[in-house]
């Protein structure tokens, strides 16, 4: 499911996911390499008509793993070892975006947001259909933990 289709389902988790993506401007982002084991790297996350959206650098490696294997994982920042801010998750499939439409959105938002566009056609974009996602949260030393579905 997109991120809108997630957000009518899981409001809370929506809502938390989405500040902690503004919090950063980043997430760490989990792929599967060729050879089964796992990858993680930077993105910068945008959600724009109702798509979780990834751009990546042509022919990256993360990029060139989602193209094989689109099996994946977004995690917020955390930014001490208390986890404060709380740990926003979700897994999901990529879906490689090649609608010119959708890429001139994202490319826009990209550029209102860090002054920066991708121009084409040398660069990845990809939507995550959403499968599952959590948020475990630290207060007063007490662990909550929400998941969807």
């Amino acid at each position: 499911m997109n991120w809108n289709e997630f957000a009518r389902a899981a409001p809370d988790l929506a809502k938390a996911g989405e500040e902690r993506f503004e919090l950063w401007g980043l997430i760490l982002f989990g792929s599967v390499r060729k050879d089964g084991t796992p990858r993680i790297s930077p993105v910068e996350p945008l959600i724009v008509d109702g798509e979780l959206l990834l751009g990546m650098m042509w022919q990256s490696k993360k990029a060139l793993d989602l193209l094989r294997e689109p099996r994946c994982l977004v995690h917020s920042i955390i930014s001490d070892r208390k986890g404060a801010e709380g740990e926003f998750k979700l897994r999901g499939r990529a879906r490689d975006i090649a609608d010119l439409d959708v890429r001139e959105a994202y490319a826009k938002a990209l550029f209102a947001k860090i002054g920066f566009r991708p121009e084409e056609p040398d660069w990845h974009l990809f939507a995550i259909d959403i499968e599952h996602a959590a948020l475990i949260a630290f207060e007063n030393e007490q662990k909550s933990v929400q998941t969807w579905p």
